[in-house]
């Protein structure tokens, strides 16, 4: 009996030993998140989403801000990957520069997640964002369907991020039948340097300076749209052009209650760095991802990617969309 006994008893404590170091194992995940820049209100609440979702699942996070600096990004980059980051996540501040970090990482047989933001030309392993290309249809096609006859002014995003790209391409599709009937005529249309709202403002004064009339202004994210706010404010026009933006910034969404600007799009943030956290985790755990995946060519290869969709906001349905996403608070928003 007492023989039966001890051997249950050793076979409990194998049992209870393996599963304790199999937990520990989970949770010693070091993932390294690296941002391009604090540059609009966005991107403070995906980290905290992201940092949250990892440190939740188990794992830790070591943060880098790279304040839009491309080789400052990469030094920050093999600084985590020499402190033991088992995974990179990277908001990249250059499109093409931000392939040596897949590199630096690929040759210590780390994997990289390219957020929001598309890596091009390396062997990038994943990437999660929106798809843009619908982003910029949704932009489009809200402005023409209330002003579908008219002059239009489209100032994009940076010249260095893919998305830039991806917009033009979404907005183009819903311009073009009416520009070939005659009924829209693009007066401007340029990238800007940055995702400013100097560069908004400086593009804005631009257009107004040709002596153009113009309707409507398509704005790569919120923080261009405020430029051309602030620009068309100084002379007098604030609120007779109509203005799309992205990003869902507070101080945009508050300007869409007074009318200076027609809508912005809303990204399902939390979503995104959800997801990218958790396939972090599984990637630095060796797991597969129970994920479907699409593709996106990056010049390189086909990345697996994974898309969330993104909404219009305007006035009328703020508190079915960012205030009931519990992304912005209600009382903020109508100050």
């Amino acid at each position: 009996m007492n023989y039966r006994v001890k051997l249950i008893t050793v076979l409990f404590l194998s049992v209870f030993l393996l599963n304790s170091c199999f937990t520990n194992h989970k949770k010693n995940v070091n993932v390294g998140l690296l941002i391009h820049s604090f540059d609009s209100e966005r991107w403070e609440n995906d980290r905290d989403y992201f940092v949250n979702r990892v440190e939740e699942l188990g794992g830790s996070v070591m943060v880098e801000v790279a304040d839009n600096d491309a080789d400052k990004q990469l030094e920050q980059a093999k600084s985590l990957l020499a402190k033991g980051a088992e995974i990179l996540v990277v908001i990249p501040v250059d499109q093409f520069a931000a392939a040596e970090i897949v590199k630096e990482a690929h040759a210590r047989e780390v994997k990289v997640i390219s957020y929001d933001r598309l890596i091009k030309n390396c062997k990038l392993d994943f990437y999660v964002s929106t798809d843009n290309v619908k982003i910029g249809e949704l932009q489009a096609n809200y402005l023409t369907r209330i002003k579908p006859v008219g002059n239009y002014a489209i100032v994009g995003g940076a010249k260095t991020d893919n998305n830039s790209i991806f917009l033009a391409l979404g907005q183009m599709n819903e311009l073009a039948p009416l520009i070939e009937k005659g009924d829209i005529k693009v007066v401007y249309n340029e990238f800007t340097n940055e995702w400013s709202e100097e560069e908004g403002y400086d593009h804005v004064n631009k257009i107004l300076n040709m002596g153009e009339e113009i309707d409507a202004i398509i704005a790569g994210n919120d923080a261009i749209a405020m430029g051309a706010i602030k620009a068309l404010r100084e002379t007098g026009k604030e609120g007779d052009v109509l203005i799309a933006g992205m990003d869902a910034d507070l101080e945009n969404l508050q300007e869409i209650v007074a009318g200076h600007q027609t809508c912005t799009v809303y990204k399902p943030y939390e979503k995104l760095a959800t997801t990218a956290a958790e396939l972090a985790i599984k990637l630095g755990r060796g797991e597969e991802s129970e994920k479907t995946f699409q593709t996106i060519s990056n010049g390189e290869r086909l990345v697996p990617a994974v898309f969330h969709d993104g909404m219009i906001v305007n006035r009328e349905n703020l508190k079915l969309t960012v205030i009931s996403e519990g992304y912005q608070k209600e009382e903020e928003i109508y100050k």
